[in-house]
């Protein structure tokens, strides 16, 4: 499937991913994890909430909503983003493509991926991880679904319609990640919001500089 037909695959699901989906459960709960290391942070601005971006936040309900006041949504479905305008109205809600940020470099403190990444094709999975990496603030930090497997496939039949899928395998992923900037990889099990068990990736940019990451 090419992006216009990941796109139009999920305006054509939403609503029904919004419905089968828990809005809570472990894997929600680790967003209190990283509002606990952003608020010990010395490096956040403690008389400010912490400005993060939930990529692909869907319709809101199981990561956006958890988010600290005024984070940003983005999604590449806008049935999604029109969910989510109910869903946390406080919000703001951009449509767009998470390897093309449509943000400024050092926009964030921290960057949301729950179920997201491995909509997009494999060989670009870089590109994205560069990207986030461009719009956080040094020593910004990202949650992230670390998928499992390594596969690329189309679902049919997937909640009524069908779906892209696409992972280079776990360790690539870490490695990605690693090669984006990124340290301190932690990596927790959780359940995901159809109810089976999935491993995330907690992760901080180095803070040394982005100009470097790339260096030796």
């Amino acid at each position: 499937m090419d992006r216009n037909a990941v796109r139009r695959a999920w305006d054509e699901v939403a609503e029904t991913y919004a419905a089968r989906r828990d809005p809570d459960g472990s894997d929600a709960a680790l967003i209190d994890d990283l509002r606990d290391a952003l608020a010990d942070d010395p490096e956040t601005d403690s008389a400010a909430d912490p400005s993060v971006l939930d990529v692909g936040c869907g319709d809101g309900a199981r990561t956006l909503a958890n988010l600290p006041p005024g984070s940003v949504g983005l999604d590449v479905s806008r049935r999604g983003l029109e969910l989510a305008a109910e869903t946390v109205p406080d919000a703001r809600l951009v449509h767009g493509e998470m390897s093309a940020l449509p943000f400024a470099a050092d926009r964030f403190d921290a960057v949301t991926a729950y179920h997201a990444v491995f909509h997009v094709e494999r060989e670009r999975h870089p590109e994205v991880y560069d990207e986030f990496a461009r719009v956080l603030r040094p020593g910004g930090r990202v949650l992230m679904t670390l998928p499992s497997g390594r596969f690329e496939t189309v679902r049919r039949g997937w909640m009524g319609g069908e779906m892209f899928f696409s992972a280079p395998g776990r360790e690539r992923t870490l490695d990605q990640l690693r090669a984006a900037g990124f340290t301190d990889v932690e990596t927790r099990t959780a359940t995901d919001p159809l109810g089976s068990s999935t491993e995330f990736a907690f992760a901080r940019l180095a803070g040394e500089g982005k100009e470097d990451r790339t260096q030796p």
